[in-house]
């Protein structure tokens, strides 16, 4: 492990110069540029809030806080975005720098690093705005915001390690990628962030909370629209769950790396 790390920090002037060139040719040519990092996450947000707290009349149990619906949005949604890309994105990255993998030699875990690097950068962007909107409103947290980074570090962790096992098994079997996209849709839905996980039946409470994105997107709930420290030995599951995707993921890229440069 630490001549892993030790690889790539030596290599640190090729992950920052390829996440700075990512960035900047994502929005060349394009009159809005940046901007379209947070209208994309924005128009979402907008259309969820429109259907379900105007058209459905949906809200928090118990919250009268006129903002708390759409805090509750913007917590899910920013940070599902974040894990999605990076599950998304780190499903396919061997396959995507295929030609980049056989005409350079350099550490394979790179691409994995700059997929996460790319990720946090369009997050923290985002997240900078919605910061500076809960000052504006007066809601921010206070101190328990400090707890967003723990958990954003722990959300980090699981969507690495699921999404470098997924893309070491999609080198091998190209229909792990198709599915896996499917099955995020779902996933999506079955993580209460349109929705509070209260207005369910108890009985599909305890099915949901088996969903370990549900934890991590109640956790960030909690600090940003509640204002309390989350309780953090209910995500207990979800740090084993991280560590053990991130020894599978590490484990099968490290006795699979010969064989995966034949199937590229």
């Amino acid at each position: 492990m630490q001549g892993v790390l030790r690889g790539l920090w030596g290599y640190r002037g090729f992950i920052l110069g390829s996440v700075k060139r990512e960035f900047q040719s994502k929005y060349r040519n394009s009159l809005l540029g940046a901007a379209w990092t947070v209208l994309n996450p924005l128009s979402m947000i907008v259309v969820y809030t429109v259907i379900f707290a105007q058209v459905m009349h949906m809200r928090l149990p118990g919250v009268s806080n006129s903002f708390a619906y759409s805090i509750h949005l913007c917590a899910g949604v920013l940070t599902w975005n974040l894990f999605a890309e990076i599950t998304s994105r780190a499903q396919n990255t061997f396959i995507e720098n295929a030609n980049l993998l056989k005409k350079l030699s350099f550490p394979r875990l790179c691409l994995p690093v700059i997929v996460v690097a790319n990720a946090l950068v369009n997050f923290v962007i985002v997240f900078g705005l919605f910061t500076i909107f809960l000052l504006i409103t007066g809601n921010f947290p206070g101190l328990p915001y400090l707890a967003v980074i723990p958990v954003l570090v722990l959300l980090v962790l699981f969507a690495i390690g699921l999404g470098i096992t997924l893309g070491v098994l999609n080198v091998f079997f190209r229909d792990v990628g198709q599915f896996f996209n499917i099955a995020l849709s779902f996933w999506f839905w079955l993580t209460p962030i349109v929705y509070s996980i209260g207005i369910l039946p108890p009985r599909v409470q305890t099915l949901i909370r088996f969903n370990p994105m549900t934890l991590v997107i109640e956790a960030f709930q909690v600090i940003l629209v509640q204002k309390l420290w989350p309780n953090w030995f209910s995500l207990w599951p979800v740090v084993v769950l991280a560590i053990l995707l991130c020894l599978v993921g590490f484990n099968l890229f490290r006795k699979h790396s010969g064989e995966m440069m034949d199937e590229l």
